[in-house]
C-alpha cells in the first residue's frame, strides 16, 4: 500500500504548482469574488453567532424563576423533634417576564439588522476592491502603452540623428523619456499586484487565485437621482440599526418599570411535631415592602438612554442623509466629466498625437512637440481612468450606504 501512495504523493506534490498557476490564470468575475467574501468573510461569521448567541438570550428571558425548596429540624432528640419542610414558589409580577422576552427579541433584532449591515459593509469593500483592480489593470496596460510608445519614438530619434537630421540632444531627451515611461510601467505594475492582494485578502486568501478581473471601463455606473434615493433612506442598514437600538432601549425601560412592582413568594409544605405525632400543613405569602427601593434610579437611567437613543438615530440620519448627498454629488460630476473626456479630450488627444506623429516623421514638427502630444493623450487616458475610479467608489458609496 506504501508503494502504491508513494508514486500518487510524489506526483500530487510535483503538479501542485502547475494547479495554482492554472488557477493564477483564470479571470475573476464581480460575481464570484462576492460569493467569495460573503462565504469566507469572517466578520460575517461574527456577526452570525452574535445572532445565534443572541437565540439563547431570548430563550432565556422567557424562563420561569426556579423554586426553592427548604427544610428545618427543630430539637435533636427524635421524640421531641419538629421537622419543615416547605417549597417556596415566586411569582412574578408586573410583567417581568413578557418585559424581558421584548428587550430580548429587541436585540436580537439589532443584531439582525447588524448582520445585514455587515453583509452590506462587506459587499460594498468587495466592489470597491474589485474595481480598484479593474481600473490597476488599465493603468497597468495604459503604462505598457506609453513604455511602448516611448521606446518607439527614441528608436525614430535614433534613426534620425544617424541620418543627421535631428541634434543629438533629441536623441537624449527620447532615452530619458523611454526610461521614465518605463519606471511608470513598474510602478502600475506594482499597483495592480497591491490591488490584487488586496481584493484576495477580503475572503482570507494571502495570494491571488486570480490574473485579471473582467469588467468593461467604457461602462459608467449609474445611480437613481437623489430625490428616489432620500426615498430608500429609511432602509438603510445604519439607519435601521439606530431605529431598532431605539425600540430595544424602550423595553429595557418596560424591564426596569416592572422590577419596581414587588415579587410575591408562595409558600407550602408541612410540619411534622414527633412529641405531638402529628403533621401540619403550611401556607404562607410573602411580599416585600417597597418603601425605600423603587428603582426609580434604574428607571430614570432607562429613560434617559432611550432619549440618548433617539438623539442617536436623529444625528445618524442627517449623518448618512449627508454622506448620501456627497455620493450622489460625486457621482454626478465623475459622469459629466467621463462624458467629456470621451467625446472630446480623448479623441482631440488622439488626433493630435497622431498628428504630430506623422509630422515628426515628415520632418515638419521637431520632438519635443510629438513628446507634448504623446504626453497629453497619456494624462487624458489617466485622467478618464482616475475619473472612472471616483465614479465608481461613489457608486459603491450609495449602495453602502442604502444596504444595496
Amino acid at each position: 500500500m506504501r508503494r502504491l501512495l508513494w508514486p500518487l504523493g510524489l506526483a500530487a506534490a510535483l503538479l501542485s504548482p502547475y494547479v495554482v498557476r492554472a488557477q493564477q490564470t483564470t479571470t475573476l468575475t464581480l460575481e464570484q469574488a462576492l460569493d467569495l467574501a460573503t462565504t469566507r468573510s469572517f466578520a460575517v461569521s461574527a456577526a452570525q453567532r452574535e445572532l445565534e448567541a443572541l437565540d439563547g438570550g431570548v430563550q432565556q428571558a422567557g424562563a420561569y424563576r426556579n423554586p426553592a425548596l427548604s427544610a428545618s429540624v427543630e430539637d435533636t432528640r427524635s421524640a421531641t423533634r419538629t421537622t419543615t419542610a416547605t417549597l417556596d414558589i415566586p411569582l412574578e409580577l408586573g410583567g417581568k417576564r413578557a418585559a424581558r422576552v421584548s428587550a430580548a427579541q429587541r436585540s436580537r433584532d439589532v443584531a439582525q439588522v447588524e448582520l445585514n449591515n455587515v453583509k452590506a459593509q462587506v459587499r460594498a469593500s468587495v466592489i470597491a476592491a474589485y474595481f480598484g483592480v479593474l481600473v490597476a489593470q488599465e493603468r497597468s496596460k495604459l503604462a505598457a502603452d506609453s513604455a511602448e510608445l516611448a521606446a518607439s519614438g527614441a528608436q525614430v530619434v535614433s534613426k534620425r540623428v544617424t541620418a543627421g537630421k535631428v541634434s543629438p540632444v533629441d536623441a537624449t531627451r527620447a532615452q530619458v523619456d523611454q526610461a521614465n515611461a518605463q519606471l511608470e510601467a513598474t510602478e502600475a505594475q506594482a499597483q495592480l499586484t497591491t490591488a490584487r492582494h488586496a481584493l484576495a485578502a477580503l475572503w482570507g486568501d494571502t495570494e491571488p487565485m486570480f490574473a485579471s478581473v473582467a469588467g468593461d471601463t467604457s461602462a459608467v455606473p449609474e445611480r437613481a437621482a437623489l430625490p428616489e434615493l432620500t426615498r430608500q433612506l429609511e432602509e438603510a442598514p445604519a439607519l435601521l440599526a439606530a431605529r431598532t437600538e431605539v425600540e430595544r432601549r424602550k423595553a429595557l425601560v418596560d424591564v426596569e418599570r416592572s422590577k419596581a412592582v414587588p415579587d410575591l413568594t408562595v409558600s407550602v409544605g408541612a410540619k411534622r411535631d414527633n412529641e405531638l405525632g402529628r403533621t401540619q400543613a403550611i401556607v404562607g405569602v410573602s411580599i416585600p415592602l417597597p418603601l425605600f427601593d423603587r428603582n426609580q434610579g434604574a428607571v430614570y437611567e432607562a429613560n434617559k438612554r432611550a432619549d440618548k437613543a433617539h438623539d442617536d438615530y436623529q444625528a445618524a440620519r442627517l449623518r448618512v442623509l449627508s454622506e448620501l448627498q456627497a455620493a450622489t454629488s460625486q457621482l454626478s460630476v465623475a459622469r459629466m466629466s467621463l462624458t467629456s473626456l470621451r467625446s472630446t479630450v480623448l479623441p482631440a488627444a488622439q488626433q493630435a498625437y497622431e498628428s504630430a506623429s506623422k509630422g515628426f516623421e515628415a520632418g515638419k514638427f521637431g520632438f519635443l512637440d510629438v513628446i507634448d502630444a504623446q504626453r497629453s493623450l497619456l494624462n487624458a487616458r489617466a485622467r478618464y481612468l482616475s475619473t472612472l475610479s471616483s465614479a465608481y467608489q461613489a457608486a459603491t458609496a450609495i449602495d453602502r450606504l442604502l444596504g444595496r
